[in-house]
């Protein structure tokens, strides 16, 4: 087959990724319990298995302080007081739309603050959250999903001095 041309197949064009960042804030929030041990809040969001610290997006024209403040009020039912920064998450994640056609990777941070606690009732977190537990550090570390929040659950022991 002399001067027949060979065509390399082209791959099919990959459909373009979406990519969005993400700006979030929450926090960790401790109390002092009456015989002198620190416990602290966790929360179960709804739907999922996993225990997290809550956070939430930054709304539009609103500081991350504020953010982490309305965030943890909305989905653990509790006020804070003093809050101090305690640190920054950062990870990367892949959603699809509803239709499951166009994928979009997200980039997120989270700013986490220390928060203690002011009042308010568990039982009044939003519908984002199926469950709210007051825990000891021992058992917020080993019930704690992300290895990210065990390590900011880590920090904030050892600034209490827990």
């Amino acid at each position: 087959m002399a001067g027949a041309r060979s065509k390399a197949k082209r791959p099919a064009a990959e459909p373009k990724i979406k990519r969005r960042h993400e700006l979030s804030a929450g926090g960790l929030i401790w109390r002092r319990q009456p015989g002198g041990s620190l416990s602290l809040v966790l929360v179960r969001p709804a739907g999922r298995r996993s225990w997290v610290l809550p956070k939430g997006h930054v709304e539009a024209g609103e500081t991350v302080v504020r953010a982490a403040m309305r965030e943890a009020r909305e989905e653990s039912g509790l006020t804070v007081g003093v809050v101090e920064p305690l640190g920054e998450i950062s990870y990367v994640y892949s959603s699809r739309d509803r239709n499951g056609a166009a994928l979009t990777r997200i980039f997120k941070r989270v700013h986490f603050f220390l928060m203690e606690h002011a009042g308010g009732d568990p039982s009044a977190h939003d519908s984002e959250t199926d469950e709210v537990a007051w825990l000891s550090f021992d058992e917020a570390l080993a019930r704690a999903t992300h290895p990210s929040e065990q390590a900011l659950i880590a920090k904030a022991r050892a600034l209490l001095g827990a």
